[in-house]
């Protein structure tokens, strides 16, 4: 299905395996991400030239017959790069197909049950991330579902699958300590499970309660859109994820609200 799309791509942007960009699309695309602000204008240079870098590398393929624009493609390239800004994109490597579908869209499920039994459902969702695999996003032309990234959270999971698990822990920097991220997202993630038991708000999506790797995901989204609410509600999660991305975003939207 994803055959001869990495050509397609670089004929798309000019026959360069590396696009170049111009700065209209550039600036139309951000003003978009709101969030994007957060960063400083050094990290933003570097987030464009990983973008590019990522178009180069991946291959996306519309599907159910949606045409994929330059700005779509932008858009996405940001998104899962920004998470990556500090890292680089060999926490993407081994895999290269990027699946954007209209909408969300249905996967066929099974499950056993504890007697043997198996179900068969359909799982409406609005993205999934295979280990060794594609990226399937869902795409909405009258902008992203209220409250939910699927880029950050689907590439969020690319980044836990880095160290063979689906378990909440990513593959920390040798300055980091699985045991201070462990108790950081352990006790967090029993208070939410909480929260989300009582119907009290919170500023992670109630999805979050559904695994701690799911957590984690929802975690990063807030960590990247929202992040002095992150701060404010989970100070030890945005400290973790803060040495993690080795970025401190809300010290940008602090920046930003001070004018």
């Amino acid at each position: 299905m994803l055959q001869g799309l990495r050509n397609w791509l670089a004929a798309r942007f000019g026959g360069s395996s590396r696009p170049e960009i111009d700065e209209s699309v550039w600036q139309g695309v951000e003003a978009r991400l709101p969030f994007l602000d957060y960063l400083n204008a050094d990290e933003r240079l570097r987030l464009r030239d990983l973008a590019r870098d990522f178009l180069a590398r991946k291959q996306f393929h519309g599907a159910h017959g949606l045409q994929l624009t330059d700005e779509m493609l932008l858009a996405i390239a940001l998104q899962a790069c920004l998470p990556v800004i500090n890292i680089g994109l060999s926490a993407y490597r081994g895999w290269v197909g990027i699946v954007v579908y209209p909408g969300d869209f249905v996967i066929p499920r099974q499950e056993v049950d504890e007697a043997g039994v198996v179900h068969e459902y359909d799982d409406e969702v609005l993205g999934e991330a295979w280990p060794g695999g594609p990226v399937l996003l869902s795409w909405f032309d009258e902008g992203p579902v209220d409250g939910v990234n699927v880029v950050i959270h689907e590439f969020a999971h690319k980044l836990d699958m880095e160290n063979g698990g689906v378990d909440g822990l990513p593959a920390l920097p040798a300055n980091m300590s699985r045991s201070a991220w462990a108790a950081a997202f352990g006790e967090a993630y029993e208070r939410f499970c909480r929260q989300v038991d009582a119907g009290e708000e919170s500023v992670l999506d109630p999805y979050g309660a559904e695994h701690p790797a799911e957590f984690f995901a929802v975690a990063a989204e807030a960590f990247f859109e929202a992040p002095c609410e992150l701060l404010a509600e989970f100070p030890a999660v945005y400290a973790q994820l803060s040495n993690y991305f080795r970025l401190d975003p809300a010290a940008g939207a602090r920046r930003l609200s001070q004018g």
